[in-house]
């Protein structure tokens, strides 16, 4: 390896496997790469002076450092590197959509590092050489702590607060943990076997779980104040963001994550009524993640037809000059569904559905929209003569969140949600009252799985802290 690597070294990454094979199961994506040939991408990174990577991660991964020992194949220390920021490397190398990279410093004029394929095949690697195993702390605090919700912030949260020798119940309302990681995220994108990896691990090292555990229904406020002394609220934003629309009571029209959840229900053999695409010509109203998951499931279960409707215009290839590196590239994205089949179509608002005698959706009244220039570019506009039926008979919204499900515990705990109930506020004096804090979407709003481990560590330092000074008072 030299240090002309970067220029002389192409971008290569892990090929997904063939469409054909691929849509007949729900088996991850992709072929990964061999060793020699990550280590070969991880020299092309430059071990830059001003590493704008670091900035662009929420969890502040040492990027250029775990990519030093990956290219001189020393997988087990990039490993525990990469694990000394980041408490699930191997959700963020299959979930995250690397930000890290186009701020990359090779992303001005070419192109980035291959960062998160480097990310995945060091955690993956140590995982298979048996390198990655339970640290239970060394000591107990004797201080116990409720953690409600088991996405990635409350794990997270739980980790940490575990290795500060407190013990720690992860309560979650499903019937078992993982929340989004579990029912939401297709298989394809993170196999159940990579999540329940951790999980036995995270257990091994002495956290409990409580599933089928609502709080503030089956479990109080009070009752948690009681058991614990402290809570940590990571509770997602599950709210969906509802379609206010002519026709939306119609049988055939649904929540994005109603879809999802049914499917992985289904893909893990629970014998549960699903919401099924099978046969069906279906319509996906928004252009994000959500919606592109739903595409892929549809896929999987051979429905007829489908089609995704984008309200915003189909953005541009290449960055404009208004966006610059190390900004976050606004250019169009495609995710491994679209290779699969189906119609992506821009610029499409829908203004109502439409049924038939037996009140199930069987079309869809759209309009064409293009970008409002007198509004700076931001606002749109519908154009004239372009308002016409699309046949379906079954419709997915995934038009994103809309904030935290509504829960007696907030009433319960004495917690602050802002105007619109959407998020948690944490108040300026957290050494006042019961020790709350609350971490990930709960905070946040809809984040990635990178913001969300982020703000459980964060929320973890926070209660140790508080935890240490009600210790200091009572002394």
């Amino acid at each position: 390896m030299g240090r002309r690597d970067f220029l002389e070294i192409p971008r290569r990454t892990s090929p997904y496997r063939t469409v054909a094979e691929r849509v007949r199961d729900h088996a991850e994506l992709i072929h990964p790469l061999p060793l020699a040939t990550v280590e070969a991408q991880a020299a092309r990174c430059m071990d830059c002076g001003v590493p704008f990577c670091h900035n662009a991660c929420a969890l502040g991964n040492l990027i250029p450092e775990w990519n030093g020992l990956a290219r001189s194949g020393e997988w087990r220390s990039a490993a525990e590197n990469l694990e000394s920021t980041n408490n699930f490397p191997e959700f963020t190398g299959r979930l995250c959509p690397a930000p890290c990279e186009p701020a990359c410093v090779l992303a001005i004029g070419g192109d980035a590092v291959t960062i998160k394929e480097i990310e995945r095949t060091a955690i993956d690697t140590a995982f298979a050489n048996g390198w990655i195993r339970p640290r239970p702390p060394a000591f107990r605090t004797g201080l116990t702590v409720a953690v409600v919700g088991s996405g990635p912030a409350g794990l997270a949260a739980a980790q940490q607060l575990n290795r500060s020798g407190h013990r720690v119940v992860v309560y979650e309302k499903a019937d078992f943990p993982g929340g989004l990681l579990r029912y939401g995220i297709p298989d394809f994108k993170m196999d159940k076997a990579v999540l329940d990896r951790r999980l036995d691990l995270l257990s091994a090292e002495g956290i409990t779980f409580e599933c089928d555990r609502d709080c503030g229904v089956d479990v109080s406020g009070q009752e948690l104040l009681e058991r614990h002394d402290a809570v940590v609220l990571a509770l997602g934003s599950e709210r969906a963001r509802e379609a206010d629309l002519p026709g939306r009571h119609l049988d055939g029209i649904h929540l994005a994550m109603e879809y999802l959840i049914g499917q992985n229900r289904r893909v893990a053999g629970q014998t549960v009524e699903v919401v099924s695409a099978r046969g069906r010509s279906v319509s996906i109203i928004g252009g994000g993640d959500t919606a592109a998951d739903c595409l892929g499931d549809s896929h999987r279960e051979e429905c007829a037809s489908v089609q995704q409707l984008v309200i915003y215009p189909e953005p541009p290839r290449t960055r404009t000059a208004s966006n610059p590196w190390p900004q976050w590239p606004l250019v169009l994205r495609s995710h491994a569904a679209h290779e699969e089949g189906g119609v992506r179509a821009f610029g499409i608002e829908v203004l109502g559905f439409e049924g038939d005698q037996r009140g199930r959706v069987c079309g869809i009244t759209v309009v064409d929209v293009d970008r409002d220039g007198s509004a700076g570019g931001r606002g749109l506009v519908r154009r004239p003569g372009t308002e016409r039926r699309i046949d379906t008979d079954m419709v997915m919204l995934a038009i994103g969140f809309a904030g935290l499900r509504p829960s007696p515990l907030f009433e319960q705990l004495g917690v602050s949600l802002d105007e619109g109930d959407t998020r948690i506020t944490v108040g300026d004096d957290l050494r006042a009252g019961p020790v709350v804090v609350a971490a990930g979407d709960a905070v946040l709003g809809a984040a990635l799985v990178v913001d969300a481990i982020a703000s459980g560590r964060r929320a973890a330092a926070t209660c140790d802290v508080l935890l240490a000074q009600r210790a200091e008072v009572t002394a």
